[in-house]
This record gives structure tokens, C-alpha cells and sequence, in this order.
């Protein structure tokens, strides 16, 4: 049961890390901003619509082919990395806080992640909340996941060391999850 459990945080790890690449490419293109503005993208249904400055640049990101790709590519990644937090905290028995921490933040990180373009909350009481915050609030929580992840694979690493075969066998497991979901 712990080879399991390590293997799913392994797998978490390299999840994390298509998050983390693919985040980093979207962060370029995103504007996070409630700023009322007039769409003017390139899809011509829209254009004039008012809407905030983080969902227009979305809108524009998902509209361009590698934008589309990396948007997917990092919900589901995220979507995983939930999943996987879960399967890995059930496997532990709920006896590891480091665990309980990672399914905490990552369930903050895919709130404040769809908080922060503006689709799915607005009009709810969560939108109060301005999109500059929900932002640093899902940085910060890939910062603290990512420690969280990084401190638990090297305790289990420490006490089960890595072999070549469980390092692939993780990682596919990543790669198939990743394209599965």
C-alpha cells in the first residue's frame, strides 16, 4: 500500500510539473483584470459584448490553435492532479497531513483558477472577490502545492528509493491520465 501511495504522489509530481509548464505559458496571454471592457477577438458573435479583461484575453487565448492546446493541456493536468490528490489521501488513510494539505491546495488552486477567468463564478457571491486576488490566490496556491509535492516525494524517496521502472511507470501514468481525462 505505500509503494502505491508513493507511486501516486510520483505521478503528482509529474503532473505538476505539465501544470506548472503549461501555466507559465498562459500567463503570458492572460490579463488579470475586472475591468470592464468591449470584445474586439476574433470571434465575430462577441464582438462589442462587454465583459472583464480577464475573460476577454481568454477568449482570445482559446481562439488561437497552441493557446487552446495548452489551456486543455493545463485544466487537465489540474483536473489529475485533484484526482490524484484524493486517490492519494485515501491511500494514506488520512494519517499524513502533507497529503490532506496537498488535496486542500489543490482544490484552493482549481477554485481560485476558474475565479480568475471570470466564466463560471461571475454572477455568484464569489465574484465579489476581485480577479486580481483570485489570481494571487492561485499562484500562491501552485507555489504551496508544489512545495507540498516536492518535501513529500523526497520523504518517500528517502524511505523507498526510486527505481528507473517505478520513475516510467509514474510517469506514464501521468501522460495517460493526463490524455484520458
Amino acid at each position: 500500500m505505500e509503494r502505491a501511495r508513493q507511486l501516486v504522489g510520483e505521478m503528482l509530481v509529474y503532473c505538476f510539473v505539465v501544470v506548472l509548464v503549461t501555466g507559465a505559458f498562459l500567463t503570458f496571454v492572460y490579463t488579470p483584470s475586472g475591468e470592464t471592457v468591449a470584445y474586439t477577438g476574433p470571434y465575430q458573435p462577441l464582438h462589442g459584448v462587454p465583459m472583464s479583461a480577464a475573460y476577454e484575453s481568454v477568449l482570445n487565448l482559446s481562439f488561437n490553435v497552441g493557446g487552446r492546446l495548452m489551456r486543455g493541456l493545463h485544466h487537465e493536468s489540474s483536473v489529475l492532479l485533484v484526482v490524484g490528490a484524493v486517490v492519494w489521501v485515501l491511500l494514506g488513510r488520512f494519517r499524513y497531513v502533507l497529503a490532506l494539505l496537498g488535496l486542500a491546495l489543490s482544490l484552493l488552486g482549481a477554485l481560485s483558477g476558474y475565479a480568475s477567468v471570470d466564466d463560471l463564478l461571475s454572477g455568484t457571491f464569489l465574484s465579489r472577490i476581485p480577479i486580481p486576488i483570485w489570481y494571487a490566490l492561485h499562484l500562491l496556491a501552485a507555489l504551496t502545492t508544489a512545495a507540498v509535492l516536492l518535501i513529500s516525494s523526497r520523504r518517500e524517496a528517502a524511505r523507498h528509493p526510486r527505481t528507473p521502472a517505478f520513475i516510467a511507470l509514474a510517469l506514464g501514468l501521468a501522460v495517460v491520465g493526463t490524455f484520458l481525462l
